[in-house]
């Protein structure tokens, strides 16, 4: 019987691949923007929605906390009925400040498109700040649920 793995340590380290010409890197340079993931491109257009609102809305929105998480929790809210929340807000409580959650997969799966997903990262968090300032969500944005 043969023994499946090589006892050298030289080549058991090995980092490189069967022809001997060493790892590949990266297929794009980082500089370019393709490099960026989803997530990434994500945090951006919420980070840009956000920014957007703060200008309009900052003294109502000072404290504030935003965040991006990939998915919700599997246990519901209890005022959330079927379906899967795309955003939560939360409000401050024991010493932490209002925070604001969107969840990007669910987020992205409802999306059709880049531009869709930019109009609807805009409408989540419209839709969370006029829940957490006790106002319309077209109070707070004008341009909510318009189709650019």
């Amino acid at each position: 019987m043969r023994d499946l793995v090589p006892s050298s340590p030289s080549v058991r380290g090995s980092r490189r691949d069967r022809r001997g010409r060493g790892m590949r890197g990266p297929l794009l340079p980082m500089s370019v923007p393709a490099h960026r993931t989803r997530a990434e491109r994500f945090d951006e257009h919420v980070l840009a929605t956000v920014q957007r609102l703060e200008a309009a809305w900052g003294r109502e929105l000072a404290g504030t906390e935003f965040a991006v998480e990939d998915v919700p929790p599997s246990d519901p809210a209890p005022w959330e009925h079927g379906g899967v929340p795309m955003g939560r807000y939360f409000p401050a409580e024991s010493g932490q400040p209002d925070r604001i959650l969107v969840y990007r997969r669910p987020v992205e799966s409802r999306a059709a498109d880049a531009g869709d997903l930019v109009d609807l990262v805009r409408d989540v968090l419209v839709e969370q700040v006029a829940h957490m300032l006790g106002r319309r969500p077209d109070e707070i944005d004008p341009h909510y649920r318009e189709i650019d």
